[in-house]
């Protein structure tokens, strides 16, 4: 973003909100020093009750949406219940002029009550998407994802998948390094692309030893290298299919599916704070080409390398598309 202001979220609480949903957003987009955003919690009346029994002071009312850039509308329960009309409107009129709209959780049921996700593809904690579906079927429900990016509207699965959301909106407002430094600040995941799996019950292994841990970093200081099951399963001690089973419990992907991620990350990293040519981006991010780096960027974020550099260094010399 280009605006010196700083960018300006709202979140929204509806009465019965989920704690952690609404502190998840908040944390997110001020939870580093100099935040680029600032951040204000609405609600059309003030306390809100939450679902673990206390109260929550709002700063401003409903008419404190109509200054946002981003509204966040997070859980609350009951989830099918009437939203107030004038929170209806409030939503709609915000999205007319073009404010982006989060939800986390539950919180999918108000902007869809609102006619927003109407034609949408679109998602919620995985126990209420038979629901959703059911109650709105104009709405392209995707049940087994954390989260979507559908541009201007963006919704998240459970409760945790919120955290991925925001920090998803972060590293596309302000890249890699920024998204990492709050993670890091949160000691959360830096990222998980939304069309992994939501966690459903399931018994999971422990880790024992930390060899995962060890795996990974090992990934990340090898991503230019030749990145196979089988030399992933020798440092883990274990094998190819144990291993494969194992690093997808653990973290909801698979073994190369997260070295894929690793290396977007990388090349993301080096396209927004470097001037090397794109071949060197993609030899050192271990595409080895342009042509392999450019096919990944056009099917993960519908871009080129040069024009996803462009929005963070301005034009170069060196082109791609």
């Amino acid at each position: 973003m280009t605006d010196q202001r700083p960018h300006r979220v709202v979140v929204l609480a509806l009465e019965r909100v989920i704690p952690l949903d609404l502190a998840i957003p908040v944390q997110v987009f001020t939870g580093q020093r100099d935040s680029p955003y600032r951040v204000r919690v609405s609600a059309p009346a003030s306390p809100v009750r939450t679902t673990a029994g206390f109260g929550i002071t709002a700063e401003v009312g409903l008419a404190g949406l109509r200054q946002a850039d981003t509204i966040v509308v997070p859980g609350f329960v009951p989830h099918a219940a009437p939203v107030e009309p004038a929170i209806l409107q409030a939503l709609r009129r915000a999205q007319a002029r073009g404010t982006r709209l989060i939800s986390i959780c539950t919180g999918a049921f108000a902007l869809a009550q609102a006619g927003l996700l109407a034609g949408r593809p679109a998602t919620t904690h995985w126990q209420h998407v038979a629901e959703l579906t059911r109650d709105y079927p104009t709405v392209d429900v995707r049940p087994d994802v954390l989260y979507v990016d559908d541009g201007d509207v963006l919704t998240s699965a459970g409760v945790s998948s919120g955290l991925d959301l925001c920090l998803h909106v972060v590293r596309s407002d302000h890249g890699v390094d920024i998204a990492q430094h709050v993670a890091q600040a949160l000691v959360a995941a830096p990222h998980r692309d939304g069309n992994q799996a939501q966690f459903v019950p399931r018994r999971v292994p422990p880790d024992h030893g930390g060899a995962f841990d060890e795996v990974r970093a090992w990934i990340l200081a090898n991503l230019a290298e030749d990145i196979t099951l089988d030399a992933l399963a020798r440092h883990a001690t274990t094998s190819v299919r144990t291993f494969t089973r194992r690093f997808r419990e653990s973290t909801g992907t698979t073994p190369l599916q997260w070295v894929l991620t690793a290396r977007m990350d990388e090349a993301r990293r080096l396209l927004e704070t470097t001037k090397l040519p794109v071949d060197d981006v993609a030899e050192r991010s271990g595409f080895g080409t342009t042509l392999n780096l450019r096919q990944h960027f056009r099917r993960r974020l519908d871009t080129t390398p040069t024009a996803y550099r462009r929005a963070f260094l301005g034009p170069t010399p060196n082109a791609d598309s």
